[in-house]
């Protein structure tokens, strides 16, 4: 798992919380000028595309449950440094602490204050509601992060075509925050860049989900 730590280690690095590299001039030439390369902190990852994974069918959410809103849902962080714990309760100990915030999260089940939530990599457990946001955030390829090697790139194009000029390139694993989406194409926003970038691209919206 590559968004967190193990309770009560912590990371030799302190860059869970999104640090954006912009490395102006670098990156494909475009006809336009050569777009910025925004990177996240490289982390091995063992996500899966959504589609692939339990919470990616493309006609979800469906259920509703205690606060009246669709389970599952994509939801995220408010906060830096949030317990994922092993039940719905501050009485079960702390699994992991989530450090990184806007992370996106899948929530997969209500119990009272509590959200059990799910990551990119498949980790589950319970955080409290409080810590959660319904601001829609989605990790780029994060399925694509393997060790050891280079972190794919995506363009993040002016309009929502693959001719569209290109604005800036992302690594796997930035998070992007979600503007709104069609089905096929999300307008994002990623550090001062805003852009579409290709649904099926990130981890965080359903497939063909319509997000406004």
């Amino acid at each position: 798992m590559s968004y967190g730590q193990v309770a009560p280690r912590t990371l030799r690095r302190s860059t869970l919380a999104l640090t954006v590299v912009l490395a102006l001039g670098v990156g494909p030439d475009t006809g336009y000028g050569q777009a910025p390369v925004v990177a996240p902190p490289a982390y091995p990852s063992n996500a899966v595309p959504p589609a692939a994974s339990g919470g990616g069918r493309p006609d979800a959410p469906s259920a509703v449950q205690t606060s009246g809103l669709p389970v599952p849902r994509y939801v995220s962080l408010k906060s830096d440094r949030v317990n994922l714990r092993n039940g719905p309760g501050t009485d079960y100990p702390t699994s992991w602490v989530f450090k990184r915030a806007g992370l996106p999260l899948e929530v997969v089940k209500e119990f009272e204050g509590w959200r059990q939530v799910r990551d990119a990599d498949g980790t589950s457990g319970w955080v409290l509601q409080s810590f959660l946001s319904g601001r829609r955030t989605a990790l780029v390829l994060p399925w694509e992060l393997k060790p050891d090697k280079p972190a794919p790139q995506v363009q993040v194009r002016i309009d929502d075509s693959e001719s569209a000029k290109v604005v800036a390139v992302v690594e796997a694993g930035v998070i992007a925050n979600v503007q709104s989406c069609d089905g096929r194409w999300c307008l994002v926003s990623i550090a001062t860049y805003s852009g579409y970038i290709e649904q099926i691209k990130l981890w965080g919206v359903y497939p063909r989900e319509v997000v406004k």
